[in-house]
């Protein structure tokens, strides 16, 4: 795409064209600059940036009907890490990730209740 040979540029930036909202110029940007590989495609950034854009849609919207759910108006990453950790996939994605502020699961072992209620009975 020579502008010698009669190529108009483009005054657009690559993530209007790919329909995206995350950067397309700097995602690329970050790859030349990183330990990666030698060369990158110029389609890589695109796709990494299309996937990244899907993966935060897809958890931000988990994490919303979290907020509206416990009543709240904002999204807090307690409400994040309940939608990552009741989706199958995500949970999967993301096994080993420790989100900071967002506690743990509430679950209480089924042995610890069963012998309350034992007692209880005698």
């Amino acid at each position: 795409m020579s502008l010698r040979l009669g190529y108009k540029k483009s005054s657009r930036s690559r993530s209007k064209r790919a329909g995206l909202h995350f950067p397309v110029g700097r995602i690329h940007r970050l790859l030349r600059k990183g330990p990666y590989a030698s060369r990158i495609g110029s389609f890589a950034p695109v796709y990494l940036a299309a996937v990244m854009e899907y993966l935060t849609a897809e958890i931000l919207e988990l994490a919303g009907i979290m907020a509206r759910d416990y009543g709240k108006g904002k999204i807090l990453p307690r409400h994040v890490l309940l939608a990552v950790k009741n989706d199958t996939e995500l949970d999967r994605l993301l096994e080993g990730v420790m989100m900071e502020g967002g506690g743990v699961l509430p679950n209480i072992n089924p042995a610890l209740t069963t012998q309350d209620d034992e007692e209880e009975v005698k």
